[in-house]
C-alpha cells in the first residue's frame, strides 16, 4: 500500500466533507488514487523528502512504500553514489521550472540491479504559490519506448501506409479511415465515419461484414483472405479484388477483454489476381486443346473429330456450341432479273452438329437433309461468314422473357444472352462458322476468349476440309 506523510501535499486535495476527519479521508482517498495508476509515482517536499511512492514504483525498483518514504532524495538506496548528486540536482530543478522536466535516470533496484527509466518532473505548489515540492512519474525506458512505438505506428499507418486500414467498431461501421482506404474508396476521411458499409460499397459487402462480425467472436484469422467488392464510381461499378487482414480490438483497461472493433488492413491486388487467373484460364484451354487433338486423332471420321475439338473447347467455356457448314447455292440460271435474288441467296448455312439443349451432352452430329438454317438477314453468323472474322453478339440488359425471345428469334436455345461466331476457315477457303453461347449466369465474351475460340474453329475447319476430302475420293455419299 502506498505510504505517505499525513502533511504537506496531502491537504492539497482539499477539504474533506463535514463530519470526517480531514487529514485521514483526504490520505487515503490520495493514497488509493496514486495505488491505482499505472505509472510509478514519488512525491518529494520542498527539502527533496521522499513523501509518496506508489505501488508501480515498488513493482519496478523493489522497495516498498513503507521503505521509501522519509528518504532524502535517491541517493544511497536508489542511485548509485556516484551518480546521487546529479540526479538529485536534476529532480530538484523541476521545482523552479515551467512545465514538467523529462529525464533518463539509472536507478537501483533492491536487489541490486539497474533499470533505466524515463522521468517527467513537474512542480507541486503552495496554497501561496510558492513551490512545496515536486512530483516524479517514471516508467521503464523499454515501456517508454514501446508505447512511442506503438503511437508512431498508429500515426504512420493512418497518414502514410501504402495499404487501407480501417477501424471498424462493434457496430461495424467506420470508426478511422487511413488517407490511402479513403482514396480507394473515393471518399473523405471523415465522410466514411459512421456509415454503413453498405453505403460504400456496391458489391461484396455481405462477406465482408461476415469476416468481421467472425473477428468480433473469434478472433483474427489465421491468414489474409482475399475479397472481390465492387466500388460505385463517376464511371459506374468498378470491380476490386483486395487482399485483406483483420484484427481484433480489445481494450488494455477493461479486466476482460472487451471487443472495441476490429482492424481491417487491405491492399488491392486486383492486377496481380486478374494475371495469376488469366495465366491459369491459359493454361487450362491450352491443355483442353491438346487432349482434343489427341482424341481427334483417334477419330476415323473427320467430322466426329471436329464434334470432338468442339466438345473439348465447350468445358469451362460455353453453355451451348454449334457447327454451321456453308454450302453453295443452287443454280438458277442467269439472267440479269435473278442477279438480285443470287446475291441474297449467296450465304447458306447448313446445321452440321450442335450440343444437345435440354441436358449437358456430346456434341450431335445434324444436318443429313442438307436443309438451310433459318438465319435472318444481319445475323451474327452470317455476319462472321461475309467479313471471315469473329464476331459477338449480346442480348443485353433487357428482361428474361425478352432474352428469351431475342436466343430464339436467332434460332439459338432459349437461355442464350451471350454469342461469340468464329469462321471455319481452311486451305483459304472459308467452310462455315462455330457459335459459341453462354447463359446469363456467365460474363459476355471478351477479347482473350475471341482468340480462344478462333484456335477451335482452326482445329474444326481443318476436320471438315479432311471431311471433304476423304469423301470426294470415295465419291459422294449424299448430301
Amino acid at each position: 500500500m502506498s505510504a505517505s506523510r499525513r502533511s504537506g501535499t496531502t491537504d492539497e486535495l482539499g477539504p474533506d466533507d463535514p463530519g470526517e476527519p480531514s487529514e485521514s479521508g483526504g490520505s487515503d482517498l490520495l493514497a488509493a488514487l496514486l495505488d491505482g495508476m499505472d505509472a510509478a509515482l514519488c512525491a518529494f517536499d520542498a527539502d527533496g523528502v521522499v513523501t509518496h511512492w506508489n505501488r508501480e514504483a515498488e513493482r519496478i525498483l523493489g522497495w516498498t512504500a513503507a521503505e521509501a518514504v522519509g528518504r532524502h532524495g535517491f541517493a544511497g538506496w536508489a542511485v548509485r553514489s556516484a551518480d546521487a548528486e546529479e540526479v538529485q540536482s536534476r529532480l530538484m530543478s523541476a521545482m523552479h521550472a515551467t512545465g514538467r522536466q523529462v529525464h533518463e535516470f539509472a536507478l537501483v533496484t533492491k536487489d541490486g540491479g539497474r533499470v533505466l527509466v524515463r522521468t517527467q518532473s513537474a512542480a507541486v505548489r503552495g496554497p501561496d504559490g510558492k513551490p512545496a515540492g515536486l512530483y516524479c512519474a517514471f516508467s521503464e525506458v523499454h515501456a517508454q519506448i514501446d508505447l512511442e512505438r506503438s503511437i508512431a505506428l498508429s500515426e504512420a499507418l493512418f497518414e502514410d501506409a501504402a495499404w487501407g486500414v480501417v477501424l471498424v467498431d462493434a457496430d461495424l461501421r467506420p470508426a478511422v479511415v487511413n488517407a490511402h482506404a479513403a482514396r480507394v474508396l473515393g471518399i473523405g476521411r471523415t465522410s466514411a465515419l459512421g456509415r454503413p458499409l453498405g453505403e460504400l460499397l456496391a458489391q461484396g459487402v455481405e462477406e465482408l461484414e461476415a469476416a468481421l462480425t467472425h473477428v468480433l467472436a473469434e478472433g483474427a484469422p489465421p491468414a489474409p483472405a482475399e475479397m472481390w467488392v465492387s466500388l460505385r464510381t463517376a464511371e459506374g461499378e468498378k470491380r476490386r479484388c483486395w487482399r485483406s487482414g483483420f484484427v481484433r480490438l480489445a481494450s488494455p483497461l477493461a479486466e476482460e477483454p472487451v471487443p472495441l472493433g476490429v482492424g481491417w488492413l487491405f491492399q488491392d491486388v486486383t492486377e496481380a489476381k486478374q494475371t495469376e487467373q488469366e495465366a491459369a484460364l491459359l493454361r487450362f484451354r491450352t491443355n483442353q486443346l491438346h487432349r482434343a487433338a489427341r482424341a481427334a486423332a483417334e477419330c476415323e471420321d473427320p467430322a466426329e473429330a471436329a464434334t470432338v475439338h468442339l466438345d473439348f473447347a465447350l468445358a469451362g467455356f460455353a453453355d451451348h456450341a454449334l457447327i454451321d457448314r456453308l454450302v453453295p447455292a443452287p443454280r438458277t440460271g442467269a439472267h440479269e432479273d435473278e442477279r438480285e435474288d443470287r446475291a441474297e441467296a449467296a450465304v447458306r448455312l447448313v446445321r452440321l452438329a450442335a450440343t444437345p439443349a435440354g441436358a449437358p451432352g456430346p456434341s450431335l452430329l445434324t444436318g443429313a437433309a442438307g436443309l438451310p438454317v433459318r438465319y435472318e438477314t444481319g445475323h451474327p453468323a452470317l455476319q462472321c461468314v461475309e467479313r471471315a472474322g469473329a464476331v459477338r453478339a449480346d442480348a443485353g440488359s433487357m428482361p428474361a422473357e425478352q432474352a428469351r425471345e431475342w436466343a430464339l428469334a436467332r434460332q439459338w436455345p432459349g437461355d442464350a444472352v451471350h454469342a461469340l461466331c468464329a469462321v471455319l476457315r481452311s486451305r483459304g477457303r472459308t467452310l462455315g462458322v462455330v457459335t459459341f453461347l453462354r447463359g446469363s449466369g456467365r460474363h459476355r465474351f471478351e477479347r482473350v476468349d475471341t482468340a480462344y475460340a478462333e484456335d477451335v474453329a482452326v482445329r474444326i475447319a481443318a476436320a471438315l476440309d479432311l471431311a471433304d476430302a476423304v469423301r470426294d475420293e470415295n465419291g459422294p455419299t449424299g448430301a
